[in-house]
């Protein structure tokens, strides 16, 4: 019998999320990982296996409903300009987040250009509730 986690997932994966959503996938690094999770670098390898293993369970935790649609689809972003070109893995469960949220290329846009301060925060659904 292994020793028990000693810590809660769900929070270290929320943490993580905020990292990789801050920083990208590739500048994100696991002393990143390690200091805004609180977790021991030896646990999170554990847990998830590598930094890959744990950006894939964020792609997870952004498809429950208790995700904000801005965090979701940072995460998204991230997957999408960083990886999903080269990995078969992110790009199948951004091809599902997309399909299961209704998220369009005019919601990536808008999110991307507020990213970069360059246009209103809100998203297309949220302006035309206005």
């Amino acid at each position: 019998m292994g020793r028990p986690r000693q810590f809660e997932e769900r929070g270290a994966v929320a943490a993580a999320s905020a990292v990789f959503c801050q920083r990208g996938y590739a500048s994100t690094s696991v002393d990143h990982l390690v200091d805004a999770t609180g977790v021991h670098r030896g646990s999170l390898y554990g847990v998830f296996g590598s930094k890959h293993g744990l950006f894939l369970r964020v792609l997870d935790a952004v498809d429950a409903h208790d995700s904000s649609s801005a965090e979701r689809l940072d995460v998204i972003l991230v997957g999408l300009l960083e990886l999903a070109p080269t990995d078969p893995r992110v790009r199948e469960r951004i091809t599902g987040l997309l399909e299961a949220h209704d998220i369009t290329a005019e919601h990536l846009g808008s999110r991307l250009l507020a990213r970069a301060g360059l246009s209103d925060e809100r998203l297309p659904d949220e302006k035309e509730s206005t």
